[in-house]
């Protein structure tokens, strides 16, 4: 019983960091996402339709 009384605050800190970092990193990768997506999105209107005619050369 001695054991798991010095044990437990060690994993129960463990267990929060734990979830704190993963909470983060899940995070880090929705926004990553999100930005990928803003830059595909900002770089498909920039394109535009492309220029006709003889001045377009």
């Amino acid at each position: 019983m001695e054991y798991i009384a010095v044990l437990a605050p060690s994993v129960v800190v463990g267990l929060i960091f734990w979830f704190a970092m993963k909470s983060i990193f899940n995070a880090d990768k929705s926004e990553r996402q999100a930005e990928a997506r803003a830059q595909e999105e900002a770089n498909l209107r920039n394109q535009g339709p492309a220029p006709e005619g003889p001045a377009a050369k």
